[in-house]
C-alpha cells in the first residue's frame, strides 16, 4: 500500500481520490507550498500533482522538488494541453501527464505502473 499525495485546489476532485482504488492511503493538500512541505517530511510514494495552484505553479513545484534532489514520484494531472508545458514537465522528470478529464481506468493503470516502478505511457 502506497501513500498518495493529492496536489489540487478543488476539494471536490480531492475528494473523489478518497478512498484511492488498490487500497492506497491518500493525503490532499490544496497548494504547492503545502505539497513541498508534505513531501519535504517523508513518508511520500507518489504525488498527483495539477499545475494549477493557487500559490505557485505547478512547474514551479516540480523544479523544487528536483532542485532539492526529491525522488518522489510525480503524475501531473491537468487541463494544460500547451505542448511546452508537458515538455517542461518532462524535462522536470514528471513519470506521467494525464490531461483532464481522463478516465478513472488511465489514472489507476498510471498509478500502477508508476507505483510498480514501470515507465507509465502519456
Amino acid at each position: 500500500m502506497a501513500n498518495v499525495l493529492v496536489v489540487v485546489d478543488d476539494p471536490l476532485i480531492a475528494s473523489s481520490a478518497r478512498p484511492f482504488p488498490g487500497g492506497h492511503e491518500v493525503e490532499w493538500v490544496p497548494t504547492g507550498n503545502a505539497a513541498l512541505e508534505r513531501v519535504a517530511a517523508g513518508g511520500v510514494d507518489l504525488q498527483l500533482l495539477d499545475l494549477g495552484l493557487p500559490d505557485i505553479d505547478g512547474l514551479d513545484v516540480l523544479r523544487r522538488l528536483q532542485e532539492r534532489g526529491e525522488q518522489v514520484p510525480v503524475i501531473v494531472i491537468t487541463s494544460r494541453s500547451d505542448p511546452a508545458d508537458r515538455a517542461t514537465a518532462h524535462e522536470l522528470g514528471v513519470d506521467a501527464y494525464l490531461m483532464k478529464p481522463f478516465p478513472l481506468a488511465n489514472l489507476l493503470a498510471v498509478v500502477s505502473g508508476t507505483l510498480s516502478g514501470r515507465v507509465s505511457p502519456d
